[in-house]
């Protein structure tokens, strides 16, 4: 339990006091997912974004570098009343410079869903200071089983769930590992990661480990790397292959309201249902 923060201050995803501005008018957005969910939510709050910010598409604001190299003296410079990170996006040292600068940093944690859903609602009500938002709301509801929520591939079925791996890059080839957003979304949709259980999050592992890992899927994302119908499938001969969105994987925000239908068709569309593994 964190001891209550002083006045004026709330405690931050990892715990961390952050001194808030009232009412915050200024924000500064390391992490593409929380630019999208703070400017969906309000219109003109984000002063300043990454390159990699490219959601909501008529977002116009100035560009202060990349989630790893974000240029710390020019966000400074701007006096921004909030800067809103990632714990594993952006770099330690980073979010220490704009902190030494004086800049309040709020740090987020997401490694499930529902950390997703409630590190959203603090960011946009204690840190920003806005009412909970409608798309959070739909969001929840969309991920809820019920009436009205979309069903997953395997739902009904009399298939048993499958069993994938999730490559995020090549050359050299990684994939999603341990205790990963990416990999919870997989999960409820009845794909589980091979490498859940990996001592790392995001492991290094040869091509033919991968190939010869008895795998049943391989689901390959847009982003980071831009796996694409020509790019990725090729290296695993024999094994279905779901070409599926990085946005909707990997990101928590809006993208979350649409997010299970969309990978759950793009899960179906590879022909995961029916396809068998082939003996490698």
């Amino acid at each position: 339990m964190h001891s209550p923060p002083p006045p004026g201050t709330e405690l931050d995803d990892l715990g961390l006091p952050v001194p808030l501005a009232r009412p915050v008018r200024r924000v500064v957005s390391l992490v593409p997912s929380l630019t999208e969910a703070v400017a969906v939510s309000a219109p003109g709050l984000i002063v300043g974004a990454t390159a990699w910010c490219t959601h909501p598409a008529e977002l116009e604001t100035e560009r202060i570098g990349g989630t790893k190299n974000p240029d710390t003296p020019r966000i400074a410079a701007m006096r921004p009343d909030l800067v809103i990170a990632n714990e594993e996006e952006n770099r330690a040292p980073d979010l220490d410079a704009l902190r030494a600068a004086g800049i309040p940093v709020w740090v987020t944690r997401v490694q499930t869903l529902d950390q997703a859903f409630a590190s959203l609602d603090r960011l946009l009500t204690l840190a920003c200071g806005l009412d909970r938002p409608a798309w959070l709301d739909e969001a929840v509801a969309a991920w809820s089983p019920g009436p009205g929520a979309v069903s997953s591939p395997v739902a009904g079925a009399a298939l048993p769930p499958r069993t994938a791996i999730v490559p995020i890059w090549r050359r050299p080839w990684m994939v999603l590992g341990r205790d990963t957003f990416a990999g919870d979304l997989l999960a409820r949709l009845g794909v589980a990661n091979l490498y859940a259980h990996h001592a790392e999050r995001y492991p290094a592992v040869p091509l033919e480990t991968l190939r010869a890992a008895g795998a049943d899927l391989v689901v390959l994302p847009d982003e980071p790397y831009a796996f694409a119908a020509h790019d990725g499938p090729e290296a695993f001969p024999g094994l279905p292959a779901a070409l599926v969105s990085g946005r909707h994987l990997t990101w928590y925000g809006p993208s979350l309201v649409r997010a299970r239908e969309v990978l759950a068709g793009q899960l179906t569309g590879a022909g995961w249902r029916g396809a068998t593994r082939s003996a490698q």
